[in-house]
């Protein structure tokens, strides 16, 4: 993403009262696959490890698509789409694909032209199936101008103009966002102004602090005045999110490659206490580079440990739920596109028993694709409350987990054990909560036993 030169923007402090969250309700989905996951997996003794597995790798990231691949983006959108509706959780998608991306800078790159730019979104959108989607689109295209002409620059908002529309007629229940740079960049006045030339009217509403580290108050205040603005020319019922990955942190230079004086922010959540605010996300993935010090969009360790490290720990009072967002309900017609699918497999494995008395019982529903599968296993407690609970799954030959949320997993082949771990190990009687995993081969067979 651009170098950008912070300038002194004096605010107006306004109070957040008990206001409603915005549009959105229901869990972010953690990708299982992510970069920081795979790193805690093969560094098991890694002295970092712990810090960032609790702080980062546990934490719903957006999952970018960066690179120019029309003939497979559709399967990759769809295989990750799949994953979090199985789940029924919430993904964040980042689209950074514009032509003359990020003005042939760090993070340089993109479509050709605009017209193949077209065939990728139009890609894309295919696998975007029909559930609640969050998409972060073109990150620093309409706050970062300058190498464009005006020309270019009409030509560039006619392009964001039409991918929005093309992913909200692929999929209606997609939150598209257009960039909105952040408080310290342009006026809100003069971002009202791009984010209208470039169709936000057809948008849910602008991002904000993807490219810099400015405090969560300032960018709300930011985005007041920039939805204030909107008011003004007519385009109303517009929000903002906000990027909170790496903004916990005191004031230094903008390029986090280079700078170890920054903390991860407010951790992911769609409950903002805020109608104006949909979302505080984790768009820019925390230990992923800048392009200063190390390749644009590598993970780095180092930079993790660093965002990690003295920083709070997740919240325990509010663990993540796999409750659907109220707006989508979950549905079981599959996707247009290639699987995964949404259908249920057409025989349901048997599950443990419910108990007639104490302990727990669990019940696992399977999506099963031609070389792989996710599965959402519900524990749900026997009269009296758990404290703590271990679910034995036993898997077919040849079927292999590669990732877990909500749990912990002992083994990835055979018998496999999961069990709670520190936000939902307590769970009141005859009530549940649920944990997942996905793998390649053939999905579970039967869970064997769930022990509370």
């Amino acid at each position: 993403m651009a170098a950008v030169a912070a300038a002194t923007v004096v605010g107006v402090c306004l109070t957040v009262g008990s206001a409603s969250a915005g549009t959105l309700s229901g869990s972010l989905y953690r990708d299982p696959s992510s970069a920081v996951v795979r790193w805690v997996a093969a560094n098991p003794g890694d002295s970092r490890t712990a810090v960032i597995r609790d702080k980062i790798a546990s934490q719903p990231q957006a999952r970018w698509f960066a690179n120019f691949n029309p003939s497979t983006v559709q399967s990759e959108v769809s295989g990750h789409i799949g994953a979090a509706n199985a789940a029924q959780q919430i993904p964040v998608l980042a689209v950074y694909e514009i032509t003359n991306r990020d003005c042939g800078g760090a993070s340089a790159g993109g479509a050709p032209d605009l017209n193949q730019y077209q065939t990728w979104v139009s890609n894309f959108a295919r696998g975007l199936g029909n559930q609640t989607v969050i998409i972060i689109l073109e990150t620093d295209s309409l706050a970062l101008l300058t190498c464009l002409s005006s020309g270019e620059i009409s030509a560039r908002n006619e392009a964001i103009s039409t991918a929005t529309r093309t992913i909200k007629s692929a999929n209606p229940n997609a939150k598209v966002y257009l960039d909105g740079g952040h408080s310290t960049w342009n006026s809100a006045g003069e971002t009202a102004n791009r984010l209208r030339a470039a169709g936000v009217q057809y948008a849910d509403g602008f991002f904000t602090n993807v490219s810099n580290y400015n405090s969560t108050s300032g960018e709300a205040n930011f985005g007041r005045n920039v939805i204030s603005a909107l008011n003004g020319m007519g385009i109303s019922g517009k929000r903002q999110v906000i990027d909170t990955s790496r903004n916990g942190g005191a004031s230094g230079d903008w390029c986090g490659d280079d700078n170890t004086d920054r903390r991860i922010g407010q951790y992911p959540t769609t409950s903002t206490g805020d109608s104006n605010i949909d979302a505080y996300l984790w768009v820019k993935p925390p230990g992923e580079a800048d392009g200063c010090r190390y390749t644009a969009g590598s993970f780095q360790p180092d930079l993790a440990f660093s965002l990690a490290n003295g920083a709070p720990n997740p919240p325990t009072t509010a663990p993540p739920t796999t409750t659907p967002p109220t707006t989508t309900p979950p549905t079981t017609t599959p996707p247009t596109t290639t699987p995964p699918t949404t259908t249920p497999p057409t025989t349901s494995p048997p599950n443990s028993s419910p108990p007639t008395g104490d302990g727990c019982y669990a019940d696992v529903a399977v999506n099963q694709w031609a070389e792989g599968f996710t599965a959402t296993v519900t524990v749900t407690a026997g009269k009296s409350e758990i404290n703590g609970w271990k679910v034995t799954v036993e898997l077919p030959s040849g079927a292999a987990v590669t990732g877990t949320w909500n749990a912990q997993a002992s083994g990835t082949s055979g018998t496999v054990q999961f069990t709670n771990v520190s936000y939902n190990g307590r769970v009141a009687g005859r009530q549940s909560t649920t944990f997942g995993f996905q793998g390649t081969g053939t999905g579970p067979g039967r869970i064997a036993v769930c022990v509370g």
